[in-house]
């Protein structure tokens, strides 16, 4: 996994790109945890670059939006391709979360 992490004011946008799984998933926890912890509160994971998600992958993401809920911060995930979708589906995520299709419309929910 390849991540890419870019600032809009004070959004945070993470970019996980090829695998994310428990092999890659402590890298994006670690990033994750240091950035809220230093106060970020409105967080886009753009995974339109993500081929495959385990469910290690879907823990760090559950992670993010506890720890956001908590601190009344928020978070969107934009750019799901066909197959990571469905593993999001299966899981329930997708109720847990804001989804959309493209960039410009989760910055604009969050």
């Amino acid at each position: 996994m390849n991540l890419e992490q870019e600032r809009r004011n004070d959004i945070l946008i993470l970019r996980p790109r090829g695998r994310l799984d428990s092999s890659s998933s402590p890298e994006l926890e670690r990033v994750v945890t240091e950035q809220l912890d230093s106060g970020i509160q409105r967080l886009v994971f753009d995974l339109s670059g993500l081929d495959y998600i385990s469910s290690a992958g879907l823990r760090v993401v559950l992670l993010a939006g506890k720890k956001l809920r908590a601190s009344k911060g928020k978070l969107v995930l934009v750019g799901l391709r066909d197959m990571v979708r469905e593993v999001f589906d299966m899981s329930g995520f997708l109720s847990l979360f804001a989804v959309t299709a493209t960039l410009d419309e989760g910055l604009a929910k969050v």
